[in-house]
């Protein structure tokens, strides 16, 4: 009873501050308060409950259930009873975390109530697209409506810390985690940070509906060798600097409350134990005052990575290079009182990461009421809601990238045509979501031939033509996708010979990217390629409808086929958005994130690249930097994307032409719709730094405006560059505005060329 008359009086005293003051004045008043109950739990707590504090254990007990008696369930249950766990992952459930966190509140000595995190990365029961194929809609209100319902749904069923967003920027389409990220580019990839971390964490951290965002993977994960998971990472500071950091720091700066450390080294030094990324950039020079988390068991892979000899020495090296809370590591919650106590690590490590730990649950409320996140009605009634599916099919419709349109085949014809659905993911219920959906159902989601269904003015036949896989796709790899059963080809052969229009749904299955995932090639997987030959011999007018995770290299279909149509992985109303593109009830206006490849050997190819000493063939020789076998330039560029309108530039004004370092340029440009739609264009900027003391890329994004325009309209489009977008990073990680000349492209994707030029002085 004690206990609990001690917990409620320090709620009644934070309570008591809390509503002192308002607005501003309020959030000041509510620092100090929580500085000064953090240090007054700081001088009660010991050794082993400090570190406890900064030990998250992955869901162990049915809370439900009876106590578990034996084996590792038994040993975390008696380490929460001491007050030694800090937070816990992949509990779910209101009913199951309000049972824990009473545990946590009402039993240990301190009462100190418990985090529940979770991988909440494209939505919790309700999916919107995967975050790569949110990004292609460049549309940040909508990317930020995104996470803002699936931190709604998470918050509902008890969750108030998600693992995410990634923001980790990278160039190698064999890694299965581009699906989780923004894409390619820095400056595209820190606005779309900002607007998931505004998503998951709203306007007040202490609302019922918000969860923390944790920025990850910290950092440079996405320039992993080989694009193999789990591997090493060598990058020099440039790369550092203005590729890796500038998403990171972005969603600091939006005031994200934790980071997650990366599986890779950076330069020889594991993540986990980088005393450079997580104690001298993240919070000395960036001023970060959240909390650092390892990814899963990464302090302790130090000991395989060849660095720490043991779970003793990695525990110190991670401690002391700013690793505040381990993940399912069991290191810190063996070893690192023991360090304490024998002197090898300073007590005030564990202060400094205590404090930033507790200052974000008091953030959160928790403190308050521990119990904010832990309502079954509120369950019941806010997951799944309609406003939901509204949200993430507006969302998915937004993804869709038109990457070829031959003779206006689409939109389709609503009424009197013989259609053919051709393909193994047409009606699949269940690859659509993609990876990461640990809470949502499987097999929820809207197939493409229920969502054409829906039009009842065509006739519709449907072949699968090939299996994809043999057996259960729990996790589909090369080894179980289907390389000779062609059964079902020539009955999808027959079917298309009849066909005015055959739309073909081929791709990648859902788990087929994500983590672990990495692929070597990028073509169809198994016999669809043999497939989309077959019927294209038949029937040559095809839509091809891509569904990946990842760009692939679809150089025969990019040769061949009519009309082909990126549909990533939409989640949970799939199958209604892509029918609606392809019936023209919504324009698609998405652009493309990552450039897609010719082929697997032009890998990494991005957009963004830097001048060199022979990068241009004007001698037509083969003395350049170029391949014997294959053009340089990539299948599809970096922001491009197609719509059944059309769009044209003019006008490209800049207000004067020499400026000072501290002066705005200012931009403008006329769109007009010329064709015969009403439709959206994603309108970007690109320059060039043409000569600086650290080579620049010949292009780099540096404004986009998404504009809606009815046929026949013109808008002129404005857009301002400061100091922000002009400077650089140099190696020594300092930003530089050099005085010099820069060019300005403005159009429809990287391949922009309607240029400008400006003087800086």
């Amino acid at each position: 009873m004690k206990k609990i008359q001690h917990y409620f009086t320090i709620c009644l005293t934070i309570l008591f501050f809390s509503c002192s003051s308002f607005g501003q004045n309020t959030k000041e008043q509510n620092s100090i308060t929580y500085e000064k109950k953090i240090e007054e739990l700081l001088a009660k707590m010991t050794v082993e409950e400090k570190v406890g504090q900064m030990n998250l254990y992955n869901g162990f007990w049915d809370a439900t259930g009876p106590v578990p008696k034996k084996g590792n369930a038994k040993t975390k249950y008696e380490h929460l009873k001491k007050g030694w766990v800090g937070a816990m992952l992949n509990v779910k459930g209101s009913d199951k975390t309000r049972e824990l966190q009473k545990f946590a509140v009402e039993e240990t000595r301190l009462g100190i109530p418990l985090l529940f995190g979770f991988d909440v990365i494209h939505g919790y029961k309700t999916l919107s697209p995967i975050p790569l194929a949110e990004s292609a809609s460049w549309d940040l209100e909508a990317i930020e409506k995104s996470a803002r319902v699936a931190a709604t749904e998470a918050s509902a069923a008890g969750i108030n810390w998600t693992f995410a967003p990634m923001v980790d920027i990278s160039r190698d389409a064999r890694w299965g985690r581009v699906m989780e990220g923004g894409g390619e580019d820095p400056y595209l990839g820190s606005k779309i940070a900002v607007a998931r971390v505004k998503g998951f964490q709203g306007k007040n951290l202490s609302a019922k509906n918000t969860i923390i965002a944790t920025a990850k993977h910290f950092a440079a994960y996405g320039f992993i060798e080989a694009g193999k998971e789990y591997n090493t990472v060598s990058i020099g500071n440039s790369t550092l600097y203005n590729t890796v950091l500038p998403p990171f720091k972005a969603a600091k700066d939006a005031g994200v409350r934790s980071f997650m450390n990366a599986f890779n080294d950076l330069n020889g030094i594991p993540a986990s134990t980088n005393t450079f990324l997580q104690r001298d950039i993240l919070k000395e020079k960036w001023n970060f005052n959240g909390f650092v988390v390892s990814d899963w068991a990464s302090i302790n892979e130090a000991i395989f990575w060849g660095q720490a000899k043991d779970k003793k020495e990695a525990a110190y090296l991670a401690a002391t290079a700013g690793s505040d809370m381990d993940m399912e590591g069991y290191v810190y919650i063996k070893e690192l009182a023991n360090l304490v106590k024998n002197g090898k690590v300073d007590e005030t490590i564990l202060d400094d990461a205590v404090r930033r730990i507790l200052k974000v649950k008091f953030e959160l409320g928790l403190f308050d009421d521990p119990y904010k996140y832990c309502n079954e009605d509120r369950e019941k009634k806010i997951i799944g809601q309609k406003s939901h599916h509204n949200a993430v099919l507006d969302m998915a419709k937004k993804s869709i990238v038109l990457l070829k349109n031959q003779n206006q085949l689409l939109p389709l014809q609503k009424e009197g045509k013989k259609i053919a659905l051709i393909g193994p993911l047409a009606d699949d219920d269940n690859s659509p979501l993609g990876s990461w959906r640990l809470a949502s159902d499987d097999h929820s989601a809207v197939t493409i031939l229920d969502g054409m269904k829906a039009y009842k003015g065509n006739t519709l036949s449907y072949e699968k033509g090939v299996e994809l896989y043999n057996g259960n796709p729990t996790f589909v790899t090369e080894v179980n996708i289907n390389t000779t059963n062609r059964k079902g080809i020539q009955e999808a052969v027959e079917t298309a010979k009849n066909a005015d229009v055959v739309v073909m749904v081929l791709g990648e299955h859902g788990f087929q990217s994500g983590e672990g995932r990495t692929r070597t090639n990028l073509d169809l997987p198994g016999l669809q390629q043999e497939l989309l030959e077959a019927v294209y011999k038949v029937n040559p007018n095809i839509v091809l409808v891509l569904q990946a995770g990842r760009p692939l290299a679809i150089n025969w279909a990019e040769e061949h086929i009519p009309a082909i149509v990126m549909g990533w992985q939409l989640g949970t109303q799939t199958g209604n958005a892509i029918a609606q593109v392809l019936y023209g009830d919504y324009n698609p206006s998405g652009k493309l994130p990552m450039t897609f490849p010719r082929n697997v050997g032009q890998i990494p190819i991005y957009y963004n690249y830097k001048s060199t000493g022979r990068g241009s063939n004007t001698q037509n020789n083969v003395f350049w930097s170029h391949y014997s076998d294959v053009e340089n330039t990539p299948l599809y560029p970096f922001g491009y994307g197609l719509s059944y309108t059309s769009f044209q530039y003019d006008n490209l004004q800049i207000n004067k032409l020499e400026f000072s370092k501290e002066e705005t340029i200012k931009i403008s440009v006329d769109l007009t719709n010329t064709g015969n739609y009403n439709g959206k264009e994603v309108v970007q900027l690109y320059i060039r730094d043409k000569f600086a003391s650290t080579v620049r890329p010949v292009k780099e994004l540096k404004g986009f405006e998404l504009v809606a325009l009815k046929r026949g309209e013109t808008k002129t489009i404005n857009f301002e560059l400061s100091k922000a977008e002009l400077g650089f990073y140099n190696n020594q990680g300092t930003f530089l505005v050099e005085e010099g000349e820069f060019e300005i492209f403005v159009g429809t994707d990287s391949n922009a060329d309607l240029k400008a030029i400006f003087e800086l002085k």
